[in-house]
């Protein structure tokens, strides 16, 4: 049995008493001292770790000056805080041990738009995708472009003076700031824009802390020009933190902007934007050009670039040969070919050309294209082009997911993030490379490397197995020897990623200039409050900067974990912290219960960390996971044991319930299995946490009600009409509710499905029968693979599809009903699920014997005979289940059926089947384009139904949210005559309940047009 593991208390007591004074002041945001919540804002993208003693979520501006003035008073100068936006650093700029400031939670709001002057003023938690999908119908966007864009902020991209790609073309995020809402220390709150000659001067005669911060940033600027002159490197990246060389501008105005953009929370608060933005190219194309190897793609760089293109980016061989085994490949695979006659593909370089003027970009691009075929200074191998938006998003796609795919790699060794950002002028970027390589060859390191060689920076992250102390001491030598190398090659250890825990090496960069920085940090944060040890310490303040080596990392609780437990759960505990699951786009399906809950702990990222977290702290206590879930007793054995552990006060703070709850709101879709970069599967650990966490204490009604449904179903399905009867009564629907927790339970379908099985003569499925057949009869037969929910619930998509074989002139033999397993799997009742399992298995794989197709229907639980249940141990033979799609496209006749097609459709498909299974997704237009009509894959979150997620009293609120936020949308405003169609059964459930709709599936459509029997079959179940 598990332990009970309250959460270690480390809250020191002026953070208790700040807090308790925090809320007295009337703090209207949260305030959270949660285990979980500490936990998951330990960690960001960096390699560290540094437990906040608690985490506050600000509603507005007003309570970050409550903040800003309660810290400032002198009893509680010993408080530091540090802002936190997407948490997508790579440096641990916003970690700290004191209060983690979220921004990111409240603070998510468009202020307004100025299409005209083309301006936004934006709230710091804005994510840059948003923003972008709020100024596309302007047809506007915001640069620079992040492969993080999808969860960064607006107040991190400034905090970090973030660039990226097209930064060439673009400049960086302090280029298009205007104006900069700002909270200081002791609560002052101004708006920093460029000041003219006018203006200044009413600055620096601007009493308090405001007033010394434009006094001591003009001094510094009038005082040490010629030093920041020679200090600051002419390079496009020029420096991130306290950007001294551009307090002037070139039109004479002074900004305050240079520093404050970059600064990583160590200055003040930043509330609001205001933010320049720029028109979208009408026109764009991406010309893919590949290399035999990565350094002859990075020497040709220089020529490529005097054709001014809008950008040259970056991968080697690792990240596209990651890239292959992703979903994106699904979108690229054509842009990047492989020829059996030509020397693979070790470098490509994507370069970017865009325009108003179609034909002027066509011009630039025959041109370019042409320079390619004549020169004959680099071993090419070919080129493809993307044209259009749509086309070139799809492979930017890829670059994007680079950081995340490198963290996919096997084995327990994994590129870290610690020298992965250096700048150096791009005429240099060759000769420094092959220095780079040749000192992690030197150490045997393998790596990965991408990024953007139009302005002299790649990404390169060693591959390190951090919990191994004797390679975690190598990044000492290698930041040192990096560090080394960028200043002789006139570059940046601080390309764009910040300095964060990197700050250590500013004082040996800036030399006398250093001290410039820290008068600058004292005139803003006097006694080093906000976020300290960072860029640089107050000057008259006794403090050292943070040290690469002396600030935790994740390893070093990592390594505390048992070996065998990590290797048996381093599907979740291998998350790198990317943070792609913050995913902002609700049309995207991951992750669903972070979209509507705003709360990171119900992330797959979040709930990863509570994962590593708990099972350090179960072995620490004593206890083997492993051996706990190999022990459990029996139902009846356990339950006194369970009876008394939930009525100790004892086990009242035990830090399970933080995870329970973490685990008891995810979906169970599997998206974060299939569009995660490092896979982490949620439902899969989550299982096996709610074994265990179950062995000690009792589970709720509904969990039994949950798994034993395909169990029950078949035989209360020979009662329909008494038992949809009872469950319409409202007294026996509020005892559902308030007993077991389960709400809006599904009807059972009167549908004659006798009838249709005679009709259509389908057959019962045996290994005899099927055995007997010849060679042709095989051909033109399939086997049906029940569902508990298409069979007992929606019979008449289950009718349409033996309709669809049947007209096709296919003989359908109908497998047996057993229970497939999948919601004891995902309740954890995995003994369960194991017998199960292997007895679907055993039955399927006899008939599968025959050699006749096996289909099911529907996508979630034909998909676990793929996954699920090839994970079991001792699984002997899995069977091949096909879904209807993978089998309509051999079985549909080449021509179309000679009748008008009834029109047009927008396909919602299941998120784990569009996650999970990408390529067998794909195929529904290809199968509709068979039958001649047209299909088109609608963009889509989440339904919020996932199975029974919806219909658990817990999740309703929160499952509505979900709907709200895509599918709502989406079937509010169905294009015209394209009707929408959806294949997973808990996705038309879910309509049906909160629209009172009925969305068919594909098969039905296809029944329909293929000799009416579908439509028949329907009309009769109505």
């Amino acid at each position: 049995m598990i332990a009970n593991v309250p959460p270690p208390v480390t809250l020191a007591q002026h953070y208790r008493q700040f807090l308790a004074a925090l809320a007295a002041a009337g703090f209207e945001g949260e305030i959270s001292q949660r285990h979980a919540d500490r936990t998951v804002l330990a960690t960001d993208n960096s390699i560290y770790q540094r437990l906040p003693q608690a985490v506050v979520f600000p509603k507005h501006a007003d309570d970050v000056v409550r903040l800003a003035r309660l810290m400032d008073r002198d009893e509680h100068r010993r408080v530091v805080l540090a802002p936190r936006g997407g948490g997508t650093g790579t440096n641990g700029q916003s970690l700290t041990d004191g209060i983690a400031v979220d921004l990111s939670r409240h603070l998510d709001g468009i202020v307004w738009i100025d299409p005209v002057r083309r301006v936004a003023r934006v709230q710091a938690g804005v994510v840059k995708d948003q923003l972008n999908a709020a100024l596309a119908p302007h047809g506007l966007f915001f640069a620079p472009e992040l492969s993080t864009s999808n969860r960064a902020t607006i107040g991190g991209m400034v905090s970090t003076d973030a660039s990226g790609q097209g930064s060439c073309s673009y400049g960086k995020t302090r280029d298009h700031v205007l104006a900069l809402e700002v909270v200081l220390p002791g609560g002052e709150r101004f708006d920093s824009r460029p000041a003219g000659p006018g203006e200044l001067q009413a600055q620096l005669a601007r009493p308090g802390r405001v007033g010394d911060a434009w006094r001591c940033a003009h001094r510094i600027a009038e005082r040490d020009a010629a030093l920041i002159e020679e200090r600051f490197p002419k390079l496009n990246r020029c420096l991130t933190g306290y950007d001294l060389a551009h307090l002037r501008e070139r039109d004479g105005r002074f900004n305050l902007n240079s520093v404050l953009c970059g600064s990583e929370g160590s200055l003040g608060f930043i509330v609001e934007a205001e933010l320049k933005l720029l028109p979208i190219p009408r026109h764009t194309v991406l010309v893919n050009v590949r290399y035999a190897s990565f350094m002859d793609a990075l020497r040709d760089a220089q020529a490529l670039m005097a054709h001014a293109p809008l950008s040259i980016e970056t991968v080697d061989s690792r990240v596209l040969m990651l890239a292959m085994e992703d979903i994106v490949w699904q979108g690229v695979a054509e842009y990047f070919p492989s020829s059996e006659d030509s020397a693979p593909t070790r470098g490509i370089n994507m370069v970017e050309f865009s325009d108003d003027s179609l034909e002027l970009l066509e011009t630039r691009v025959a041109a370019f294209v042409a320079h390619l075929a004549r020169d004959a200074g680099a071993a090419r191998l070919g080129h493809t082009i993307a044209a259009g938006h749509a086309a070139v998003t799809r492979v930017y796609a890829m670059r994007k997911r680079a950081v995340g795919l490198l963290g996919n790699v096997q084995g327990e060794a994994r590129p870290q993030p610690f020298v992965e950002d250096t700048a150096v002028p791009p005429e240099r970027l060759a000769d420094y490379i092959a220095e780079f390589r040749a000192l992690l060859d030197g150490h045997g390191l393998s790596y990965g490397m991408f990024g953007h060689v139009d302005a002299g920076v790649l990404h390169v992250r060693p591959a390190l197995d951090l919990k191994d102390p004797a390679q975690a001491a190598l990044i000492r030598p290698l930041s040192d020897a990096v560090a080394r190398l960028t200043q002789k090659y006139g570059g940046l250890l601080w390309g764009e990623h910040g300095k964060g825990v990197r700050s250590e090496y500013a004082p040996a960069f800036f030399g006398p200039l250093y001290a410039s920085l820290q008068e600058l940090k004292a005139a803003f944060d006097p006694h080093n409050q906000l976020n300290p040890g960072k860029i640089a310490t107050p000057a008259g303040v006794d403090a050292a900067l943070l040290r690469i080596d002396e600030v935790p990392m994740r390893a070093d609780a990592d390594r505390r974990i048992d070996e065998r437990v990590w290797q048996s759960y381093a599907g979740g505990l291998h998350c790198n912290g990317n943070g792609a699951c913050y995913d902002f786009d609700p049309d995207e399906a991951t992750c669903p219960s972070w979209k509507a809950t705003r709360e990171r702990r119900h992330s797959p990222k979040g709930r990863a960390s509570l994962l590593r977290e708990w099972l350090r702290l179960q072995g620490e206590a004593g206890v083997d996971v492993l051996q706990a879930a190999a022990r459990q007793p029996s139902f009846l054995a356990g339950l006194p044991a369970r009876w008394r552990n939930g009525r100790r006060r004892s086990n009242a703070d035990d830090f399970s319930h933080e995870v329970y709850e973490a685990m008891a709101g995810c979906l169970a879709c599997k998206s974060c299995a299939g569009q995660c970069p490092v896979k982490v599967n949620v439902p899969e650990f989550r299982a096996r946490f709610l074994e265990l966490y179950h062995a000690r204490y009792l589970r709720p009604l509904k969990d039994y009600f949950i798994g034993s449904l395909e169990y029950s179903m078949p035989g209360l399905a020979r009662m329909p009409a008494l038992y949809n009867r009872v469950m319409e009564l409202p007294a026996v629907r509020g005892l559902l509710a308030r007993h077991a927790g389960m709400v809006d339970a599904p009807l059972l379908s009167r549908f004659d499905f006798g009838a249709t099985l005679r009709r259509w003569n389908v057959r019962h499925a045996t290994p005899s029968a099927l055995a007997r057949l010849s060679a042709d009869e095989r051909a033109r037969s399939v086997v049906l693979v029940q569902d508990a929910f298409t069979r007992y619930f929606e019979t008449p998509v289950l009718a349409a599809f033996i309709a669809l074989a049947a007209r096709l002139g296919y003989t359908v033999w109908l497998a047996p009903f057993r229970p497939n397993g999948k919601p004891l799997q995902v309740q954890g009742f995995l003994r369960a699920f194991d017998r199960a399992a292997r007895r679907n298995a055993d039955m399927l794989d006899a008939l599968a014997q025959a050699g006749v197709p096996l289909v099911g229907l529907d996508p979630a639980m034909t998909l676990v005979y793929r996954q699920e249940y090839a994970k079991l141990p001792r699984m002997a033979r899995l069977p091949s289940v096909l879904l209807p799609q993978e089998w309509l496209l051999d079985a549909l006749p080449a021509e179309a059926p000679p009748r008008a097609a009834p029109g047009d459709f927008r396909l919602l498909a299941h998120c784990t089947e569009k996650t999970n299974a990408p390529a067998a997704a794909a195929l529904w237009p290809r199968v509709f384009a068979r039958a001649g009509l047209r299909l088109e894959a609608q963009a889509s979150g989440c339904c919020g139904m996932s199975g029974t997620y919806g219909h658990e009293q817990r999740n309703l609120q929160t499952s509505q949210r979900i709907f709200s936020q895509s599918w709502a949308p989406l079937l509010a405003a169905e294009p015209g005559p394209a009707e929408f169609l959806a294949t997973g059964y808990s996705c038309r459930s879910q309509v049906e309940r909160l629209q009172a709709r009925r969305l068919r599936h594909p098969v039905e459509v296809l029944a329909q047009l293929y000799g009416g029997g579908g439509e028949e079959d329907v009309a009769a179940a109505r």
